[in-house]
């Protein structure tokens, strides 16, 4: 599925705007492996490019909010006090609101687009990672090894991004692999509603909803973006299992 998604940011069979009203919603052939849509567009060149898009975004997201989220969450769990305190009510707050809907009221306030949806995902998406790293901080900073570091004088920096993240690193990767497939969803969702990326940018969810007319004649336009949705949704799930296994002794 990468490497799908990959080829399709340098090389795609047939321009993805090109019209050809001649070839409009025929069946996948040799010529159209994904079939044309009823613009007589490919449907496999769109669904990589829309793959690629979703997938810039998702990643986009993750960099944002995790980012974040980890810088906020790390400092509130290793010190506590007032500064946990004050940063904790106001993620309490932003975690209020169901991801999707803050992003939606941010999108309404910002504009639509490409990188307006990854900053919006990205903000709404800072709550759950920061939550889940003061956790893990709160549980690590009282270990032998941390005290151990502050006697012999280690900065703090240090201690908080060498010595402790390392070891949250197998709850870190589970929480990404989870972020990251949530991004898929509600960037489909979000451009399915037509909020999210907009044409020319070929996208997932916008290739679902302009093809649910056209389920009886050309069921091909909304299958395979569907079923590349599906399986880029268990990949990624599937690789994060297999990463947690891999470095996390199966926790």
């Amino acid at each position: 599925m990468l490497g799908l998604i990959v080829l399709g940011f340098f090389w795609v069979p047939y321009d993805t705007e090109a019209m050809q009203g001649s070839v409009k919603l025929n069946a996948p052939s040799l010529a159209h492996i994904f079939g044309t849509d009823q613009f007589g567009r490919d449907v496999f060149s769109r669904v990589l490019s829309g793959a690629g898009s979703t997938l810039a975004i998702a990643g986009g997201t993750i960099l944002i909010g995790g980012g974040i989220g980890i810088l906020i969450g790390a400092v509130t769990g290793y010190f506590g006090g007032w500064l946990d305190e004050g940063l904790m009510r106001i993620n309490d707050v932003l975690a209020a609101f169901p991801s999707v809907l803050l992003a939606l009221v941010i999108i309404s306030i910002w504009g639509s687009g490409k990188y307006k949806v990854m900053l919006a995902l990205g903000i709404a998406f800072i709550p759950s990672f920061a939550r889940i790293v003061r956790g893990e901080f709160m549980r690590c900073r009282e270990e032998d090894y941390v005290t151990s570091a502050r006697l012999i004088g280690v900065s703090t920096p240090r201690i908080l991004f060498v010595h402790i993240l390392p070891n949250i690193l197998p709850a870190l990767l589970s929480s990404l692999t989870i972020g990251f497939n949530n991004a898929v969803i509600q960037e489909a969702g979000m451009s399915y509603l037509g909020i999210g990326v907009q044409p020319p940018d070929a996208s997932l969810g916008r290739m679902l909803s302009e093809s649910q007319t056209y389920l009886a004649s050309g069921p091909w336009c909304a299958v395979f973006p569907g079923l590349f949705l599906v399986l880029l949704i268990l990949g990624v799930g599937m690789l994060g299992e297999g990463i947690l296994d891999r470095f996390g002794g199966g926790r």
